[in-house]
């Protein structure tokens, strides 16, 4: 009697094990991130996926260089379930252009902040590529996280060596010492 006790507690444990294994794979294919943290760290997270701010504390393991949520707060100074800003691990904070609603099943509101995170960056990249211009470097590159700053540099540099290569086409011979007195200056 004790062997088939013995496995039958195997088989209830196999099978216990493949459901979960299933279990997490529903959770990963829903919010495919999932799938580069620890079965360990994916649980906890599901365990506390109505807490945003418990949640939060995994952050850092979903996506890159992010430490935590800014969460709003309600008139008697509670945390809220809506995620209005992030914060890098250099501690330099991002608003969001909206507030990101952190409430439901945990895989949704990830897939909302992550939405939201995008369209906020493509709206402050967007804003300092226009502002480029309007003011000098050395003050503009200060307005914005330095992500955004890198990468709005990185698309006007782009957009003027296109221009320099037109007027090179043009027949323009001295474009290209031109911008490089721009680029030294």
């Amino acid at each position: 009697m004790a062997r088939s006790s013995k496995g039958s507690e195997h088989q209830s444990l196999t099978l216990c094990e493949k459901a979960l294994a299933e279990y997490l794979e529903t959770k990963r294919l829903a919010f495919p991130r999932f799938y580069f943290i620890s079965s360990a760290d994916l649980l906890d997270i599901l365990s506390n996926g109505n807490n945003p701010l418990e949640v939060s504390q995994h952050l850092s393991k979903l996506f890159d260089n992010m430490a935590k949520l800014k969460f709003q707060k309600d008139a008697d100074n509670n945390i809220m379930k809506v995620g209005i800003g992030m914060s890098s691990k250099e501690d330099e904070y991002v608003p969001f252009d909206k507030p990101c609603d952190c409430t439901g099943q945990v895989e949704i509101w990830l897939n909302r902040l992550l939405d939201r995170m995008c369209a906020t960056l493509r709206h402050e990249i967007a804003e300092a590529v226009v502002a480029y211009e309007e003011r000098p470097r050395e003050q503009w590159i200060f307005e914005y996280p330095a992500q955004v700053a890198l990468t709005g540099t990185q698309i006007v540099w782009n957009g003027e060596v296109s221009t320099t290569f037109a007027k090179l086409e043009e027949g323009y011979e001295n474009a290209m010492k031109d911008y490089l007195k721009k680029q030294v200056c």
